[in-house]
């Protein structure tokens, strides 16, 4: 007779439920914080720990020095004189010795601190009658429902939800850890892991340890040893999650290689020196280089995929326009979409100005456009009778080309990754160069722009004015209206901006300075009643929008009042003054970009920031770091770590999975090492078919297939 059947083991995908000690119950709560396996919460990884004082023996503790004891409960008294005030007092007792510990008005530790029981303890030891206590020590217990730890150890701290204890979710995690750490399957190999210890070490970290294997790293991130251990636990999971990102990045640019056929582009200096002549200033040696780096990538017969990073005026459009003569030179059309049809205006009349006395021909593609001149447009296209096509996302959408050789996106994060793929494909592999003027971190660009190249503009072309930059008080604003005034009767422009077009409907529209239509009627009929004031925002009809912006760049408006449709690639430099309203809605890169606008000209620009109403201290502070920094990617530092990547560059639009441990700001050394061995890694092995990289193919498939199509990679 065979015999009964055994519980069944756990596995990684054992339901949480299923798992005995959890039950139904808790595994209600542990839903709450995505944990719904045994590997849910085997990968669950603490988001801090708890570093335990130093041990002690008791006959060595020193009054005013914190230490940790571990002992057992050998007495408990409770004393109370009402019910809201007790005293209780325990005898926490070793081989060393015993010392008292007192809780104040904390009766229900009665109930916690039997006889017996053992526990951890960590305090500040003090003089009291004939002896040393701790009073109100912190308590870690250590009996068998709470996990054994037989000396003080560093705990792990973990996210909860409401109904779960830290020493719950600790126990919890211990009943997956022990049954499935050493069975897990490794998923990087011995040469891999001592590669990535080497490199880390050369890259200046202070690795005692070596990158674990899978088995203690699990065992690590949860229970560390020690500090040395718990740095080579995080480590390894680090690296291994920004190395599987990387892997997925660097085998798309390779398909996008292998895949992609461009028309190579030769250039020559007879044209390089046509191009260059048309521009009416001196280039930077940022510009040239740039423009080098262009002409190499569109030389090849894949498609250039590089983005072009600049501070606000730093000359990206003019790189841009290099780029675009130089398809045009090879017989190719170039387009160029902008996220505004008054950018695209400005670019289009831009490009007509330039280029008025060539041959090359300029279509412009927008939403404002009538029936008929858009279907003439687009026949035009496509019958290969305009060079340089101008548009906004119109340009995604039922257009061919006859022979689209160089596709130029401004300002990228307006649109999003999949929009960008998007504008590549319809049966032609153009060039590919996108452009942004909020400058991207550096950990940004080798994820979310990690299948591009990178070109960064960092000069400025001579003859740029300063802007100084002024953080508002409350009584400031009389007299900075009066400064605003002393620079319009110099003959400057200036613009003000609010962060939304209508007051809310539970402020009181006469005090809301955040909606540009409260601020326009204050500044129209009283401080400015006697200059030209005009209005501008995102809701008023196209038409409408061209005319004020054309009547202010000729110089028709003295004061625009505007929200942040104007925060973008607006050229009028003659407004040299900028007041921001409400300055706390707005992120840092934003606000930076704002500042672009008033630094145009050779005159000295000025931009003072106002907040509506009383801000907590980070808020000012924040507003303090735009007041004194004017390095475009300093500032994109910080506001990316203030607000994440998905406010700043649209990462969220992405698709890109969330980080389970990585954090790509603080990470951004370990970002560089994986992103370089990944890039080996798919020189020497392409579709990742060696048995060794199996399982970091699959981990990778599992992870980024869908978002970065890479799955043909079989």
């Amino acid at each position: 007779m065979e015999d009964s059947k055994s519980e069944p083991s756990i596995t990684l995908g054992s339901p949480a439920a299923s798992i005995a000690g959890i039950g139904n119950l808790r595994a209600q709560l542990l839903q709450r914080l995505n944990l719904r396996t045994a590997g849910d919460m085997l990968f669950f990884f603490p988001r801090d720990y708890e570093f335990p004082a130093p041990p002690c023996r008791i006959d060595q503790l020193k009054e005013g020095v914190e230490a940790s004891l571990i002992g057992t409960i050998a007495d408990v008294e409770l004393r109370s004189s009402s019910p809201t005030r007790s005293i209780l007092g325990a005898v926490l007792e070793n081989e060393t010795g015993a010392i008292r510990i007192v809780f104040f008005n904390q009766p229900f530790r009665a109930e916690q601190l039997t006889y017996g029981r053992k526990l951890m303890i960590q305090g500040t030891p003090k003089v009291s009658g004939m002896g040393l206590q701790m009073s109100h020590p912190k308590i870690t217990y250590l009996d068998k429902t709470d996990g054994e730890i037989e000396t003080p150890r560093i705990l792990p701290i973990y996210p909860l939800t409401e109904g779960m204890k830290q020493h719950e979710i600790r126990r919890i995690i211990q009943l997956v850890i022990e049954p499935l750490a050493d069975d897990l399957p490794e998923v990087l190999p011995t040469e891999l892991r001592d590669l990535a210890t080497q490199r880390l070490r050369a890259a200046e970290f202070s690795l005692q340890l070596p990158l674990l294997e899978i088995n203690q790293a699990i065992k690590q991130i949860h229970w560390p040893d020690d500090k040395d251990h718990l740095k080579a636990a995080r480590m390894r999971f680090v690296f291994q999650e920004l190395l599987v990102m990387q892997l997925a990045l660097a085998t798309r640019r390779k398909s996008l290689q292998d895949s992609m056929q461009s028309v190579s582009m030769e250039t020559s200096n007879l044209l390089d020196t046509r191009i260059i002549n048309r521009f009416p200033f001196e280039l930077t040696d940022d510009q040239r280089s740039a423009m080098r780096q262009i002409s190499e990538d569109m030389s090849r017969k894949y498609p250039m995929n590089r983005l072009l990073q600049g501070d606000v005026g730093s000359g990206k459009t003019v790189v841009a326009i290099y780029g675009m003569m130089l398809a045009v030179g090879n017989k190719q059309q170039a387009a160029l979409m902008a996220p505004t049809e008054v950018l695209a205006r400005q670019h289009y009349e831009t490009l007509t100005r330039m280029l008025a006395d060539s041959r090359v021909t300029i279509g412009l593609l927008c939403g404002s456009l009538s029936a008929k001149e858009r279907r003439d447009t687009l026949a035009a296209v496509a019958g290969g009778e305009v060079d340089l096509i101008v548009g906004t996302q119109s340009l995604l959408h039922g257009i061919e080309f006859a022979n689209l050789g160089l596709c130029v996106i401004d300002e990228q994060h307006k649109f999003g990754v999949g929009q960008r793929g998007s504008f590549r494909s319809g049966g032609v592999d153009p060039h590919y160069l996108v452009m942004s003027a909020t400058p991207i971190p550096r950990s940004v660009a080798m994820t979310v722009f990690g299948d591009t190249e990178l070109t960064t503009l960092r000069e400025k072309p001579p003859g740029r004015g300063t802007v100084k930059t002024y953080l508002g008080r409350g009584q400031w604003t009389q007299r900075w209206w009066g400064f605003v005034k002393q620079r319009l009767d110099e003959g400057r422009q200036a613009y003000v901006v609010a962060p939304r077009v209508a007051s809310s409907s539970d402020s009181d529209e006469d005090e809301d300075v955040s909606s540009v239509l409260t601020v326009f009627k204050e500044l129209s009929q009283k401080q400015f009643a006697d200059y030209s004031v005009a209005l501008l925002h995102g809701k008023m009809p196209n038409d409408e929008k061209q005319r004020v912006m054309e009547s202010f760049a000729d110089g028709e408006i003295d004061l625009l009042v505007t929200t942040t449709v104007i925060e973008v690639g607006i050229d009028v430099p003659n407004a040299t003054v900028m007041t921001i309203m409400s300055a706390e809605r707005f992120g840092l890169a934003q606000l930076h970009q704002l500042r672009g606008r008033i630094s145009r000209s050779s005159h000295t620009g000025h931009v003072c920031v106002f907040t509506s109403g009383e801000q907590n201290p980070d808020e000012i502070e924040r507003l303090k770091t735009f007041e004194t920094v004017h390095d475009g990617f300093e500032l994109a530092e910080a506001d990316f770590k203030l607000r994440g990547p998905g406010d700043v560059l649209g990462w969220r639009q992405s698709g890109m999975p969330a980080m389970r441990i990585a954090d790509i700001v603080e990470d951004i050394d370990v970002l560089q090492v994986a992103r370089q061995i990944a890039q080996d890694i798919i020189d020497q092995d392409p579709k990742l078919e060696s048995e060794s990289y199996q399982s970091l193919r699959k981990q990778m498939m599992r992870r980024y297939a869908s978002t970065l199509n890479v799955g043909d990679v079989t």
